[in-house]
């Protein structure tokens, strides 16, 4: 089992580390750092382990036949990680094409 990330998804967890420190969400930067890694290490921990669902056709710009997993980071803020699922003669591999929060997408869901 593998779980790869596009190259986009990972620019987008570079940028969330400046983000949520720039915005305040964290007094100090090393404080971003950290949730934003833990926030990594959970979905590579646990994604295949979570409950999935079918991903709404508005996710489709980011691929089709999308499914979807949540990750609960704090009691506001929830992770939708989208990923297709697929094997390959390594084993099953879960592409991880889009992340987003309740704060931004949660009304498509």
């Amino acid at each position: 089992m593998r779980i790869v990330f596009l190259p986009e998804v990972l620019d987008y967890f570079n940028d969330l580390t400046t983000i949520l420190y720039e915005r305040e969400y964290f007094g100090f930067e090393e404080t971003a750092v950290r949730y934003v890694n833990e926030l990594l290490d959970d979905i590579r921990a646990t994604l295949p382990s979570k409950v999935s669902k079918l991903a709404p056709s508005y996710f489709n710009r980011y691929g089709k036949g999308m499914r979807y997993a949540t990750f609960r980071k704090n009691k506001v803020t929830q992770w939708y990680v989208f990923f297709t699922k697929y094997q390959d003669e390594g084993g099953v591999v879960y592409m991880i094409r889009y992340i987003t929060n309740n704060h931004v997408s949660a009304q498509y869901l």
